[in-house]
């Protein structure tokens, strides 16, 4: 097995490599471990750079899903879906930073600057996420 100090750029090329092979279906972390021959540290550093650089680079998205693991899509419905089901995870997240963190805090100490500005400016991030949510539901 390959030491864990592969660059990010080559763990990339070969989780995406494996990834085209694999096309039209997609390969969960482990299958990706045994195509690539990567440790799964590697394939998810692979991952993270296809994330962060190799598929804007290469206009391929990448999607996840519970059944087809990770996968590249050309179907525009696919990358949709997934785009969708993100969004409402991070209202989800940002919701509940805003209820059980930032909120309290803002209540507490309501003349605190640090406090306002972060309430205001996930406040602004909540109803974005809100309106794309909706805008979502309503193409479904």
């Amino acid at each position: 097995m390959p030491s864990r100090g592969l660059a990010a750029n080559v763990c990339g090329d070969q989780v995406r490599l494996a990834l085209l092979e694999a096309r039209p279906a997609g390969l969960t972390a482990r299958q990706l471990v045994g195509a690539t021959k990567m440790s799964l540290y590697q394939v998810r550093k692979g991952i993270l750079y296809i994330r962060e650089v190799s598929a804007m680079a290469h206009l391929t998205p990448l999607i996840w899903t519970p059944d087809d693991g990770y996968r590249f899509s050309s179907q525009p419905d696919d990358g949709i879906a997934y785009e969708r089901s993100r969004m409402r995870t991070e209202l989800t997240r940002i919701s509940r930073l805003l209820s059980a963190t930032v909120a309290p805090h803002a209540a507490a100490r309501p003349e605190e600057e640090w406090v306002n500005l972060v309430l205001g400016q996930l406040n602004v991030v909540q109803s974005a996420l809100s309106l794309l949510n909706k805008a979502g539901t309503a193409g479904s």
